[in-house]
């Protein structure tokens, strides 16, 4: 009888499954296509998988007859991988993980065991990467499997979510994850930290895990969360410390942070930046952590995506809120921080923003015009900085007259405000004093007429 003749009975069998510790070229490849393949549940076929599962036994066992038992030739194979432990204790877990199997990045592990220890990444990571990386996809709706692979190479899994946010080298478990985190309080969370929840008594029945964003109301009793979950990502705010389960979350905080686990993104100061950090154009790690900061105040309701480091209207009105609910009035709640908004943040003074924060009044009426009353010219000098200024420049651009915006306009008054002022007066037939691009009684009055 030939060799082939000796193979070809093999074919028979249909359910014959290699074992998971064989290291041969036939049982790896079968391992391989078993991952990738989509389950039966989610759209794959059970005829595609039969067809598989032959051509798997078939290489196993030409692997073994032409290869004179090259699997035995390399050594007996290793020993099935230790079982992992909740939290990294040294008592025994449930024979299953929450999710898929601890994997590399698309599935594929060369040489890995079944429960790789996590790998942090190359570079620390910052709050507001974490959170950025977080967001990327809830902006792309990624589905929700516990078996297939994102195009970042992550499963697609709550913890798979977690381990793309946090930039490790694999795809964890619920189980895995505090390996590489500290464990921390209620009180010390911060955005781009996570919630657990670990079920003992059957681990794939409702173990979970979410990142904190942020607080949603002053009394810390809910939060923003993003969360990969059933139909697909998903960012809402959540209860804490969950919709169920709540009093098993346990909070944690990654140990590959830029700043140590202690600081915000990348930076512990606390001085003030400067006001230039901050308004239309500006782009920079202080926009993030002013964003990080309100958001722990309340303010992650005004944030559709985010904090990041690029000034956006989101955080104005979130600053506005703050001040507003500090009592602050007029200019000092014009929406953008100053020395005494970023020492109130950073040092967690004041109020903090509930739902009740007041919407700023509109500006004064004259009730013979219906023009937006004149607010005096003390409100457009350099360096001022008030919701006029918006007003006057939201005008301009509706009049015609914003040629020299280059971005905005916005609430800090800006040579490119005086520009377009001074164009609009001299369309007015004005000159000399009466064009100098300062907005008057006369200019403001034709301009909202």
């Amino acid at each position: 009888m030939t060799r082939t003749d000796q193979l070809t009975p093999l074919l028979e069998f249909d359910d014959v499954e290699p074992d998971e510790d064989c290291i041969c070229g036939g049982c790896s490849a079968r391992r391989r296509a078993r991952r990738h393949a989509a389950p039966v549940h989610e759209g794959g076929h059970a005829a595609a998988r039969s067809v598989r599962r032959r051509a798997a036994v078939l290489m196993a066992a030409v692997g073994t007859a032409l290869g004179g038992g090259a699997a035995g030739a390399t050594g007996a194979a290793a020993a099935p991988a230790p079982t992992p432990t909740p939290g990294g204790s040294s008592t025994a877990q449930p024979p299953q993980t929450p999710q898929g199997e601890v994997s590399g990045l698309y599935g594929q592990a060369p040489g890995a065991r079944a429960f790789a220890a996590p790998r942090a990444t190359t570079q620390p990571v910052t709050r507001a990467q974490i959170i950025e990386r977080a967001q990327s996809w809830v902006n792309q709706k990624v589905p929700y499997s516990m078996s297939r692979y994102w195009s970042d190479g992550y499963r697609q899994d709550c913890s798979g979510f977690v381990s793309m946010a946090w930039g490790l080298g694999s795809s964890q478990t619920t189980w895995t994850l505090p390996n590489v985190a500290e464990r921390i309080t209620k009180a010390d969370l911060q955005p781009g930290d996570i919630l657990v929840y670990n079920n003992p008594a059957n681990p794939q029945a409702g173990s979970h895990v979410t990142i904190f964003g942020g607080w949603t109301d002053s009394s810390r009793t809910r939060y923003l969360a993003y969360e990969q979950t059933s139909p697909s990502t998903l960012k809402r705010d959540t209860p804490y410390a969950y919709w169920n389960n709540s009093a098993s979350y346990v909070p944690y905080r990654y140990k590959g942070l830029a700043t140590g686990g202690n600081g915000n993104d990348g930076s512990s100061s606390t001085a003030f930046p400067g006001a230039g950090a901050f308004g239309p154009g500006a782009n920079n790690a202080s926009v993030t952590r002013l964003g990080q900061l309100l958001v722990q105040r309340g303010g992650g309701k005004f944030y559709s995506e985010g904090p990041g480091p690029r000034w956006g209207e989101a955080d104005r009105k979130a600053t506005e809120a703050f001040q507003l609910a500090q009592g602050w009035r007029g200019s000092e709640a014009d929406g953008i921080p100053g020395k005494d908004t970023w020492d109130y943040l950073v040092n967690q003074k004041g109020r903090d923003i509930d739902g009740g924060s007041p919407i700023p009044p509109p500006p004064p009426v004259n009730p013979g015009t219906g023009a937006t009353a004149f607010p005096g010219r003390d409100k457009f000098t350099p360096g001022a900085s008030n919701d006029y200024v918006r007003q006057l420049g939201e005008q301009l651009v509706r009049k015609g007259f914003g040629r020299y915006y280059t971005q905005g306009p916005g609430p800090r008054w800006t040579e490119s405000d005086r520009r377009n002022v001074q164009a609009f007066q001299e369309a007015q037939g004005w000159r000399g004093s009466e064009a100098d691009g300062y907005p008057g009684p006369d200019t403001w009055r034709r301009l909202f007429s």
